[in-house]
C-alpha cells in the first residue's frame, strides 16, 4: 500500500470518528506512546494540558476574511465548509460563530442564517468533528420587546438548536451606559430573554464584555442637571450586572484581553464623599466566585504597549504579555471554553492566508499551556 492509499484510509477513518487528520495522528501516536511508556501516578493531573483538546476553540470572527472571500478567485480555504476543514486540521474542536454569512460563491450561498442554512452548517461541522459552542448574533435592542424582535429572537434560537449550540450571545455589552438605572433595565431585558431561551431548548444566553463594562458604575452622589448620579460606590458596571441577574438565565463570556485593558484604564473613581479612590481591577477575581456563569472566554492576547490608550496591542495567542497560564491555573474547574480571538488577524491583500496561519500558531500555543 502506497502513501496516498494510507492517507486516504486515514481520512476516511478520521471522518468516521469525527477527527481531523492532525487529531487522528495525535490520537494514534498518543496511543502508541502510552503503550510504550508506563504511566506515573499523578503525572497526567500534574503535567497535563491546562486546556483540554476538547475545550480549545476559535471564534470565526478571527478568520472572517477566509469565510467571506470569493472561492473562485483563490486557492485558499474560503467559505464555511473549507474553513471548517482547515480549522479541524489545525486541531480545533470548538467554534463560535459571529453570524452566518459568507461569500455568495461559496457552497450554500451568502446567507446561511436560515433553518436550511443551519442544517447545512451542522452537517459540515459534524463532517469535521467540530462542535459549535456559541454565536455572536441577534439580541434584541428594544425594550419592552417588540413582536418583530421576539419573532427574530425565536428564529435565532431555532437555528441555535439545529446547530447544537449550548450558548447563544452577543458581541456587545448589555448597555453602554455608565448609569445604574440603565443597567437595571438591561437586567430586566436579559432575564426575560434568558427565560425564553431556556424554554426554547435550554440554550444559555451570554453577554460579551469590552473594557467599558468594567469601568465604575455611576450610582450615587449629587445628581447632574438631568438628575443622574455623578459618583460611584466603587462597584464596576458588569460586576453590578452579575449581582442583580439570576444565574439560571444570564451568563457571561469574558473577553480576557478587554478585561486587561480595563485593568489598565479604569483605576480610580470618585467616591460618594467626593474623594478619589484607587481600585485596580483583577479579572480573575470576578470569575472565581461564580465560575459557572462564565462558560466561554475570549482568549485574545496582547503585547504591552504603554503608548497605546488600551495599554496593549493585539497579537496571536501565546505571543503577548497577558499571563494566560496564571489565569487558567487559578480556575477551579475545567469546564470553560477558551475561544481564540484576534480582531486584527486578517492580513489583507499583502498576506491573505495570515488569519489561518495565526490560528495555527495560536492553537499550538494554547495546546502548549501546562498545569505546572
Amino acid at each position: 500500500m502506497d502513501d496516498f492509499e494510507i492517507q486516504a484510509q486515514d481520512d476516511v477513518l478520521g471522518r468516521r470518528l469525527g477527527l481531523s487528520r492532525r487529531r487522528l495522528l495525535a490520537a494514534t501516536t498518543g496511543i502508541a506512546s502510552a503503550a510504550a511508556i508506563p504511566a506515573l501516578p499523578g503525572r497526567a493531573a500534574a503535567d497535563g494540558p491546562l486546556i483540554r483538546p476538547s475545550k480549545r476553540g476559535i471564534i470565526l470572527y478571527t478568520v472572517r476574511d477566509a469565510i467571506s472571500r470569493d472561492p473562485l478567485g483563490t486557492g485558499l480555504p474560503s467559505g464555511f465548509r473549507r474553513v471548517f476543514e482547515a480549522l479541524a486540521d489545525i486541531g480545533f474542536e470548538r467554534v463560535e460563530f459571529a453570524g452566518y454569512r459568507q461569500h455568495a460563491n461559496a457552497e450554500g450561498g451568502a446567507d446561511l442564517g436560515t433553518v436550511e442554512g443551519a442544517r447545512l452548517l451542522r452537517r459540515w461541522l459534524d463532517d469535521n468533528g467540530l462542535r459549535a459552542e456559541g454565536n455572536h448574533g441577534f439580541i434584541p435592542g428594544s425594550w419592552p420587546l417588540t413582536p418583530s424582535d421576539l419573532d427574530r429572537f425565536e428564529q435565532a434560537l431555532e437555528i441555535a438548536n439545529i446547530l447544537g449550540l449550548d450558548h447563544m450571545g452577543t458581541g456587545a455589552d448589555p448597555t453602554s451606559s455608565p448609569y445604574k438605572a440603565d443597567w437595571d433595565v438591561a437586567a430586566d431585558k436579559w432575564h426575560q430573554l434568558g427565560r425564553i431561551a431556556k424554554r426554547a431548548g435550554g440554550t444559555r444566553l451570554y453577554t460579551h464584555n469590552h473594557d467599558a463594562a468594567y469601568d465604575f458604575l455611576l450610582d450615587c452622589g449629587p445628581p447632574d442637571a438631568q438628575g443622574r448620579p455623578t459618583r460611584s460606590s466603587g462597584i464596576r458596571r458588569l460586576e453590578y450586572f452579575l449581582r442583580i441577574t439570576d444565574p439560571r438565565y444570564v451568563y457571561l463570556e469574558m473577553d480576557i484581553f478587554w478585561a486587561h485593558v480595563a485593568q489598565h484604564k479604569f483605576r480610580t473613581y470618585t467616591a460618594p464623599d467626593g474623594s478619589v479612590r484607587t481600585d485596580i481591577f483583577d479579572p480573575i477575581a470576578v470569575v472565581r466566585p461564580q465560575e459557572r456563569r462564565f462558560p466561554l472566554f475570549h482568549a485574545k492576547d496582547g503585547r504591552a504597549n504603554p503608548a497605546s490608550p488600551n495599554g496593549y496591542d493585539m497579537v496571536p495567542f501565546g505571543t503577548g504579555d497577558i499571563d494566560y497560564s496564571a489565569f487558567f491555573r487559578k480556575l477551579k474547574s475545567g469546564h470553560h471554553y477558551p475561544m481564540y480571538e484576534q480582531d486584527n488577524a486578517p492580513g489583507g491583500a499583502a498576506d491573505p492566508g495570515q488569519s489561518l496561519k495565526f490560528a495555527e500558531l495560536s492553537y499550538d500555543n494554547m495546546a502548549a499551556l501546562r498545569r505546572k
